[in-house]
C-alpha cells in the first residue's frame, strides 16, 4: 500500500484506469472523515474511477457523500430527467423512467441511429461550458446479466497520441451539443420533435480538444463522441477524418475498465479526465436496472494554450440547493 494511504486500501483493477475502495464504510466515515475523503480523493484523481461494493446508501446518503466532494449540480428544470421524490439533485438512470418521460424505448431507438459504433461514449453534460468535475453513480436493481459500463481513461489516451497528433490537438476546439453522434432526419416525425426541442432549448459549447487537467495538470483528450459535433474552423471534411482518428483511439481498450454492477455499488468517477460507456445490451430485453447520479459542479475546461470553454447557447451549470440538502438524514459531520 503507498503512502498516502493508511485510512482505506486501494487495488488496482484495469492497467490504465480504475481502482476498487475496500476498508470505508460510506455511510459512516467516522472520527478521521477528513483524512479518509483526502485519501479517497488521491486515488480518485490517480485512478480516475474508483468502486465501492455492498455500500448501500439511500437517498440522503448519496447527496451527502457528493457534496463532502463540492457543491452538487444538475441540469435545471425538466432537462434534469427524472428524479425520486424529494432528491431533485439525484437522476434516476432506468430505461423504464427514461421510456416513460420521453416515449418507448427512447434510449434504444437513438442507439440505433448513432454515427457510429462507439458513439455511446459520452462525459457527463459536455454541452455545458462548465462540465460537472464528478460524478457518484450508485446501484439499486441490477440485471441478471448484462448491463455493464464502462471507462475509459481520456488522459492515457491523450499520452498515447504521437507527439505530431498530440501538437495538432493541443490547438483544436470542438463543439458539443447533446444528441451529436446521432443522426436525426428531418423525414422522421419523431426525430423531428427531438430536432425542434434542441433548436428551441438548446446546450451548446465549444471547448479545447485537450484539456489541461485543473488538479494534476494532466492533459486529457476531452472528445466524447457523443456530444462533438465537429471541430471548428475547419471544413467538414477535415473535421470528419481528424474525428475519425481520436474517436477510434479514444476507447482503445488498454485505456478501458469495465464494471459488472451488484446491487448497492458505488462508482465515482473523474468527469475531466475519462469518458464512459452506458450499456446497450439491454435494449433487445425486459431486464431491470435502476441506478441513481449525482454531479459535483466543475470549472470552465482550459486547454494547453490558455483558451477557456465558450458557451455559445444556454446559461453555465450553477450550485444545486433544494430537498435533500437539510441536515437531516445525511452523514454526520
Amino acid at each position: 500500500m503507498i503512502e498516502e494511504y493508511s485510512r482505506i486500501e486501494v487495488r488496482c483493477i484495469a492497467g490504465k484506469i480504475g481502482a476498487s475502495i475496500r476498508g470505508v464504510d460510506l455511510k459512516e466515515l467516522g472520527e478521521h472523515k477528513a483524512d479518509t475523503i483526502r485519501e479517497i480523493r488521491i486515488a480518485l484523481l490517480r485512478h480516475k474511477v474508483i468502486f465501492f461494493r455492498e455500500q448501500h446508501l439511500n437517498h440522503a446518503d448519496h447527496v451527502a457523500l457528493a457534496r463532502l466532494f463540492g457543491e452538487v449540480t444538475r441540469l435545471p428544470g425538466p432537462k434534469h430527467g427524472t428524479h425520486p421524490e424529494g432528491f431533485p439533485q439525484i437522476l434516476i438512470v432506468d430505461r423504464q423512467a427514461t421510456d416513460d418521460r420521453r416515449g418507448l424505448r427512447f434510449e434504444e431507438r437513438l442507439y440505433r441511429k448513432s454515427d457510429r459504433h462507439d458513439s455511446g461514449w459520452h462525459v457527463d453534460i459536455a454541452s455545458s461550458v462548465n462540465p460537472p468535475a464528478f460524478s457518484f453513480l450508485r446501484c439499486e436493481v441490477t440485471a441478471e446479466h448484462g448491463g455493464d459500463t464502462q471507462w475509459t481513461n481520456l488522459a492515457a489516451a491523450y499520452e498515447g497520441l504521437s507527439r505530431p497528433l498530440q501538437q495538432l490537438a493541443d490547438s483544436l476546439r470542438a463543439e458539443h451539443a447533446l444528441h451529436a453522434g446521432v443522426q436525426l432526419l428531418f423525414s422522421d416525425d419523431e426525430d423531428l420533435a427531438v430536432i425542434r426541442k434542441r433548436v428551441e432549448d438548446t446546450l451548446l459549447s465549444v471547448h479545447p480538444v485537450v484539456r489541461v487537467h485543473p488538479e494534476t495538470g494532466q492533459k486529457a483528450l476531452f472528445l466524447p463522441p457523443a456530444s462533438v459535433s465537429h471541430i471548428t474552423g475547419l471544413l467538414p471534411w477535415e473535421s470528419r477524418g481528424i474525428l475519425d482518428i481520436l474517436f477510434s483511439h479514444i476507447s482503445r481498450p488498454e485505456y478501458t475498465v469495465r464494471h459488472r454492477w451488484e446491487p448497492g455499488d458505488v462508482a465515482v468517477w473523474d468527469n475531466r479526465a475519462v469518458a464512459h460507456l452506458q450499456p446497450t445490451d439491454l435494449h433487445h430485453t425486459d431486464h431491470r436496472r435502476r441506478m441513481y447520479r449525482v454531479l459535483v459542479l466543475g470549472d470552465r475546461p482550459v486547454g494547453p494554450d490558455g483558451f477557456r470553454s465558450e458557451s455559445v447557447r444556454g446559461a453555465p451549470l450553477q450550485p444545486f440547493t433544494g430537498p435533500g440538502d437539510a441536515s437531516a438524514g445525511t452523514m454526520p459531520a
